[in-house]
């Protein structure tokens, strides 16, 4: 197994042979930003489906920690396990080997999950998900009235969310009657109805036109500066993951390794200038060789 590197941007092809040496002797690759205090740490976990036909391993000695407050994004081809990484985070799956941990306390044991230690995180899927016999207030303010929150109360959060993700003036409106884009947003605000310290996102613009999708990115990093959250966001594509990251992970094809992590050091607030600059696109065609290199 080839060990993760970690990269500040995307060398340029002279200056290859020196990165290289450079990555070799840095072993904290999967490491939260030092002086961060972790939000989320996965170590050694690995993930075995049985089938008829015998074992498939999805993921295999997995390492990475996340500081609180950070944004991370996990990228690579289709199959190579964001998505059960992602699912294995969220306490929805269970690791076949491993520790996952949150804010320093086990999420796992014996293979039965902590409820207490997942109740403080959100999750947004590629579909909205959202009941279509509710408004978008009451989808938004489910999360709360599950956990018996008075009416009042949840109406106001729900407001107040509706206000932030860019919805005010549509609280009472029904899902058919939004657009693909509004529709994720009201599922982002559903996320952060219980103020969750986690938010963790599986390519939720996936389905949306690139338009719209750019629109998303730049509220989306507006949302993670107002909220304060750890992220971490499964996309296929890599100028969203750098656009939006404070630092990329690059899984390999099955079983899932991780093959890099790296540092995206392009000043906040980002806007579509950024992407036009030499840097983004230092970083984007450093990924995009990585990820070549596996064909």
């Amino acid at each position: 197994m080839s060990t993760p590197t970690t990269r500040r941007r995307s060398p340029a092809p002279e200056q290859e042979t020196s990165m290289t040496q450079e990555t070799a002797i840095r072993s904290t690759a999967q490491a939260a930003p030092t002086g961060g205090a972790v939000g989320l740490r996965v170590s050694g976990v690995d993930k075995v489906y049985p089938t008829r036909r015998g074992e498939v391993r999805a993921l295999s000695g997995i390492d990475l920690e996340v500081a609180r407050g950070e944004f991370v994004s996990l990228v690579g081809r289709s199959g190579c396990g964001k998505t059960t990484l992602l699912r294995i985070l969220s306490g929805l799956l269970a690791p076949s080997a491993g520790l996952v941990e949150a804010g320093g306390r086990p999420a796992w044991a014996a293979g039965r999950r902590d409820d207490a230690v997942f109740a403080e995180f959100g999750l947004v899927f590629q579909e909205a998900n959202l009941f279509p016999w509710f408004t978008i207030t009451d989808n938004v303010a489910l999360p709360l009235k599950l956990r018996g929150v008075p009416r009042a109360e949840r109406r106001a959060r729900a407001a107040e969310l509706c206000a932030t993700v860019g919805l005010g003036g549509f609280e009472d409106s029904y899902p058919r009657e939004l657009s693909g884009g509004m529709r994720q947003r009201a599922a982002i605000a559903r996320a952060l109805a219980c103020d969750p310290s986690v938010l963790l996102m599986d390519e939720p613009f996936g389905a949306l036109d690139a338009l719209t999708r750019d629109r998303m990115n730049l509220e989306l990093q507006q949302i993670h500066a107002v909220s304060g959250a750890t992220v971490v966001f499964v996309t296929h594509s890599i100028p969203e993951a750098v656009f939006l990251a404070d630092r990329v992970v690059l899984l390999t094809p099955r079983p899932g390794r991780i093959r890099s992590v790296t540092a995206i050091d392009l000043p906040r607030p980002r806007s579509a200038a950024t992407e036009t600059t030499p840097e983004f696109g230092a970083l984007v065609a450093g990924l995009r060789t990585e990820l070549d290199r596996e064909d």
